[in-house]
């Protein structure tokens, strides 16, 4: 069957398990060849042909509800539900989304982005089918990364005590992003070693049987005899105390085990766990052979090699300035401790980790557990850094406000991927810390305009013993490497001014500095005199300087890559009121009030308007013309 002749998943229904792995073939192939173009998460697609094959084969979308957690292992199922022929444009600017995405497909029910939510929105979803006498099955897939999530273990109680049916499908591959940590973690390693469930469970209630129906102590000892014989063999036992009904370990590859286990899922009552053992990358061998997360995604890349085809920077890695700067401090300060929720591949936290293996400690995917647990280090009087991505702190909000703010505790925060991250899209763009940020009592945030900059942010962080404090950073790299100089700590709400001016200032920091001088130095050439302020710490402002611009009646412009609600130029705005004086002449420029999806970054801004000449047309607005102004 050609890949391009399959609308729905019902084409696939007819076809043997030997088409089927001819399928299987195909499907790799069109992948790897698609996204050494496109780049995207090849790991985890490769690593779910024949399951997601086997999904569509054995239920009805959309009637039977598919939840894909997080969502990058779907491209199969976008495949097998007609877009084939959209793949050109995966992750690309109005192109196809990485992720579910609604308004593509009636077989999108669910959109996701972050790990751990699959779970609570299949029991709200098997919850209503009930309500409306429905008959339809639910079937979340989630990663054995994501599971460790706290909010997928919260579903786990509720789905194990309400008893509800919902087929839940755990794939598992040993990694998420990176190799995967923690106390389940190896549970399930156990699970994968372990014999097969079913046929254990068969052998187990054939000798149960034998033992005689007896009252008294002896039928309790039996009893008991029972449940010891039960921990003892049956290696489910930890989803089957959870409520659930276990079938597995699974061999994901292999049709005839899946389709058997599907159908036991099926013919069983109440909540099902089926753990199916997949291959992240299988079918690329430089895929397969990843054991650090390189191929969970990636960009355009030699089919033959596997070779980068990224063009190189002259700059380091924003992240992996800020690593190399904490290693540094670390090195002379014993009570240095970095800690991240699942993300030391992607922060560049290996080299630490190699360096101080008892200082670094990966949680897992549990952003609530990695910051209180930064707060708990922090009143022994350590130095913790979390290290953790803009959207994924929106997860740990409530500890932020709780546990750090509140108590007052001296947390370093390194948000990375802060600002516009393009291809990942909405679920992923840094544009909101800002706002659910400065609105809380004791922090502080900044954020740097280059990597010299970055260097003293992270080392002002750590030395800071304030409250709590926050360096943004974004996603990409450096224009250059910093200098090799004895670090600095930077006196807190200090602005810089860049260039002086006398008809209009921008106040802006971080990616949007760039921009700010390329505008301002262009509209020189039209005699226009435009001051450029490096706002770098976004809390607290510079009241010093903002009084002394207020004397002046200067225009005002902000300018930020974040949202406009409740961001810097909001704070501005603000100041200015709280001064009880009259609001001099301030315009905003930021990100409107609406989810931004994927595209490159420049494609991003040039849509919200985030360019060279949005921002001199709207200083041209503000100041008036030369004639005027003589």
């Amino acid at each position: 069957m050609d890949l391009k002749e399959i609308k729905h998943p019902s084409d696939i229904k007819a076809l043997s398990i030997e088409e089927l792995k001819g399928l299987s073939e195909k499907i790799r192939q069109f992948l790897i060849q698609e996204l050494s173009v496109t780049g995207g998460h090849l790991g985890p697609n490769l690593g779910v042909v024949e399951l997601t094959l086997a999904l569509h084969h054995a239920f009805d979308s959309p009637k039977d509800k598919f939840i894909w957690d997080v969502g990058h292992q779907s491209y199969v199922h976008k495949m097998l539900t007609g877009r084939t022929d959209q793949f050109s444009t995966l992750r690309q600017y109005k192109g196809l989304c990485g992720f579910p995405k609604m308004n593509e497909s009636e077989h999108d029910i669910w959109e996701t982005g972050h790990s751990s939510t699959s779970l609570s929105a299949a029991m709200g979803m098997a919850i209503a089918r009930d309500i409306k006498g429905e008959d339809h099955s639910v079937v979340p897939v989630i990663g054995d990364g994501a599971l460790t999530g706290g909010m997928a273990l919260e579903a786990l109680n509720h789905i194990g005590s309400e008893k509800k049916n919902i087929i839940v499908i755990l794939n598992d591959n040993e990694m998420s992003i990176a190799p995967n940590v923690g106390a389940l973690h190896n549970i399930l390693g156990r699970l994968r070693s372990g014999q097969k469930y079913n046929w254990v469970k068969d052998e187990l209630e054939w000798l149960m049987k034998k033992v005689p129906a007896v009252g008294g102590r002896l039928a309790t000892a039996a009893e008991r005899v029972k449940d010891s014989m039960k921990y003892l063999v049956v290696p489910g036992m930890f989803f089957e105390e959870m409520g659930f009904t276990y079938y597995g370990p699974v061999d994901g590859h292999d049709f005839d085990d899946l389709f058997n286990s599907i159908q036991y899922a099926k013919k069983t009552e109440g909540p099902i766990l089926v753990h199916v053992i997949t291959k992240k990358g299988k079918g690329y061998q430089p895929a397969e052979s990843d054991k650090i997360g390189t191929w969970h995604g990636v960009g355009p890349y030699k089919i033959e090699s596997g070779e980068s085809m990224k063009k190189a920077s002259n700059g380091p890695g924003w992240s992996k300035i800020v690593s190399d700067t904490l290693m540094k401090v670390a090195d002379k300060d014993r009570d240095v401790v970095a800690i991240t929720p699942a993300m030391t591949v992607g922060s560049k936290l290996e080299d630490f980790k190699k360096k101080f293996p008892d200082r670094l400690f990966d949680v897992g995917i549990a952003e609530q557990h990695a910051t209180t647990l930064a707060g708990g280090v922090a009143t022994q009087g350590l130095k913790p850094f979390l290290s953790i991505y803009s959207t994924f702190l929106q997860r740990g909000f409530d500890q932020v406000v709780h546990d750090i703010c509140r108590q007052n505790l001296n947390v370093a925060f390194g948000i990375d991927r802060a600002g516009l991250v393009g291809a990942d899209g909405e679920t992923h763009q840094g544009v909101f810390d800002i706002s659910f940020l400065r609105d809380l009592p004791n922090i502080s945030i900044m954020m740097p305009k280059d990597a010299d900059e970055c260097q003293d942010m992270v080392y002002t962080a750590l030395e800071h013993q304030s409250g709590p404090i926050a360096v943004r950073y974004p996603r990409g790299n450096a224009k250059s490497a910093p200098e090799e100089r004895p670090l600095q700590k930077l006196p807190i709400g200090k602005w810089e001014v860049l260039k002086e001016g006398e008809d209009a200032v921008i106040l802006t920091f971080g990616t949007m500095i760039d921009l700010a001088l390329d505008a301002a130095n262009e509209l020189e050439k039209e005699d226009y005199s435009i001051k450029v302020v490096n706002a770098r710490f976004i809390k607290p402002l510079d009241s010093k300087l903002l009084k002394e611009l207020y004397k002046s009646q200067i225009p005002m412009l902000t300018l930020e890559e974040h949202a406009l609600k409740g961001g810097f130029g909001s704070a501005v705005l603000e100041f200015f009121e709280q001064e009880n004086k009259p609001m001099p002449y301030v315009k905003r420029m930021g990100i409107p009030d609406r989810f931004i999806e994927h595209g490159s970054v420049n494609e991003l801004l040039e849509e919200v308007g985030l360019t060279k000449s949005g921002v001199m047309d709207q200083l041209k607005e503000m100041v008036p013309t030369k004639e005027k102004r003589a």
